[in-house]
């Protein structure tokens, strides 16, 4: 096992902000002179059925608390996932039904054991609603009388929005409690968390010193920048790529990125150390285009397979470079139509979009070819052949059957 020193080096790496250093070091060495391991706390909220690389950013600091021998705790918010966006974005989200949350959370710990060990020794699976659907309308007083409304505006989204003339709804104040309350029930050592979640992490602390346990120490991790190259990486704003997604859209879309993101993805999402990665972010010696392949190989072996990286690089390069340039992929999705089809209903069955609107728009900016051809009115009225090819953009094919 390394040195109380060596494993606070390893954790701190990568590490956004730790509150504090020292706190953690002391928790490492009771845990190491005890036996037991510090509980690691993560929370997520089920919304959606898919992980993004964004998500495994956290997960991968979740992995190296766990190869250390401690132990994760993942908590499915269930019931923090029925509090609307605080971040003031969406201004709904809607309520998941039980089924919902049921799905979903079954895929997140599918995904999640692509980046952390499962084993029953290393890993444990939560749901708050364990604890508060329970909860009387006096406990709930109780919770938030723990934290004055003063503190509760200094959250940064909160503050924003209150700059902005944004609505916040009470139930949104409850959010921060009920993650801090989480801490409590669990008895979190270490909790973890995206810079976004700083604020909530640290009222964890100040729930459990009230509740006489030892305040968690605090370790937020860097967010990943999505493929547009300035939102948080989402699956709402499309701007991402899936933990499960097929390899060969994997390195598309990796292949996409703007150079500027190229040190931030690295960094993140891989354990390339840090001189190999100034030798491939220095012109002079990488050209971006291989440090990307680089990026996009290393990435595709994680959730699938070294094969799986190579056959997606081969695929890239025969439709998008050297002599098939301008290929087509060997294996992509077929469906039926009929002989004449609306252009606008064609995108749509296609599944390239799910809005007769959006779809207008990917033919109006040149997005859509039909063998080779763009597609620019939306009212045309379509001959198909049989074993037409449909495209958007440069990444999705699909072969019409009549």
């Amino acid at each position: 096992m390394p040195s109380i020193d060596e494993q606070l080096a390893f954790l701190s790496r990568g590490a956004d902000s730790i509150y504090s250093e020292d706190e953690l070091k002391k928790k490492l060495t009771k845990s190491a002179e005890s036996g037991e391991p510090l509980r690691v706390k993560l929370g997520m909220d089920p919304t959606a059925p898919d992980l993004t690389l964004g998500h495994t950013v956290v997960l991968r600091k979740l992995r190296d608390f766990q190869d250390m021998g401690h132990r994760a705790i993942l908590i499915i918010g269930d019931y923090t996932a029925r509090i609307g966006d605080p971040t003031g974005k969406s201004k709904t989200r809607p309520v998941l039904t039980d089924e919902e949350v049921d799905a979903n959370a079954k895929t997140y710990i599918e995904q999640a054991g692509r980046v952390i060990d499962l084993s029953e020794d290393k890993f444990e699976m939560r749901r708050n609603g364990e604890w508060l659907a329970p909860m009387s309308f006096a406990d709930v007083i109780r919770m938030t009388s723990q934290v004055t409304v003063a503190r509760m505006l200094e959250r940064d989204t909160f503050m924003n929005r209150q700059k902005a003339g944004i609505e916040i709804h009470l139930h949104e104040l409850f959010y921060p409690m009920m993650q801090a309350h989480d801490s409590v029930q669990v008895r979190s050592d270490v909790e973890l968390g995206g810079t976004d979640q700083t604020f909530n992490n640290l009222l964890g602390r100040d729930f459990q010193k009230n509740a006489e346990q030892s305040p968690q120490v605090v370790i937020t991790t860097p967010l990943l920048v999505g493929l547009d190259g300035t939102e948080k990486m989402s699956k709402s704003l499309g701007n991402y790529v899936g933990v499960t997604e097929p390899p060969s859209d994997m390195f598309g879309k990796l292949m996409s990125i703007p150079d500027a993101l190229m040190r931030n993805y690295f960094e993140l999402l891989t354990r390339i150390v840090t001189d190999q990665i100034n030798t491939l972010l220095d012109p002079q010696k990488t050209h971006p285009r291989d440090a990307k392949i680089a990026l996009a190989r290393d990435v595709i072996t994680q959730y699938h397979s070294p094969s799986s990286a190579e056959s997606a690089a081969e695929e890239f390069f025969r439709i998008h470079g050297g002599q098939n340039q301008g290929g087509l992929p060997d294996d992509m999705p077929e469906i039926t139509v009929p002989p004449e089809i609306l252009a606008v209903d064609l995108v749509i069955q296609c599944g390239f979009t799910e809005s007769k609107g959006q779809a207008r728009r990917l033919m109006t900016e040149g997005g859509i070819r039909l063998d080779g051809e763009k597609i620019t009115d939306p009212a045309a009225t379509l001959s198909v052949s049989n074993g037409a090819v449909i495209q958007r953009g440069k990444r999705k094919f699909v072969r019409l059957n009549v």
